[in-house]
């Protein structure tokens, strides 16, 4: 199987964004992380790529796929045959929104722990 370029656009601290994450990390893929709450100019990035505002979106091998969760990119990655199956799993659902501790979190500004 030949490595797929993907770059992720995800925020600093968001369910969905840590369930790409941990779909990258369970299948070894090497990317490009754009964190859309650090740079600005990643989100810009994002929406003219995407064409939507929505996070987080992946490029794999050129192609955009926006407002995807872990588990919607797991399942795009193999349909497309860019991984095979695994036996590895995730410590972080694949496909949950964010918790009010990280909304609150983003609204302050402050840091939450991202989990891999």
């Amino acid at each position: 199987m030949q490595t797929p370029e993907i770059t992720a656009y995800v925020k600093t601290q968001c369910g969905w964004s840590n369930g790409v994450r941990a779909v990258l990390k369970k299948y070894d893929l090497t990317y490009t992380e754009k964190d859309i709450i650090q740079n600005p100019a990643f989100r810009w990035e994002m929406e003219q790529k995407s064409g939507q505002p929505l996070s987080p979106c992946v490029e794999v091998n050129g192609v955009m796929v926006a407002d995807i969760s872990g588990e919607e990119l797991e399942q795009y990655l193999l349909q497309q045959g860019l991984v095979g199956n695994t036996d590895k799993t995730t410590s972080v659902p694949l496909n949950a929104a964010c918790s009010q501790a990280e909304h609150d979190a983003m609204a302050r500004g402050i840091p939450l722990k991202v989990q891999s």
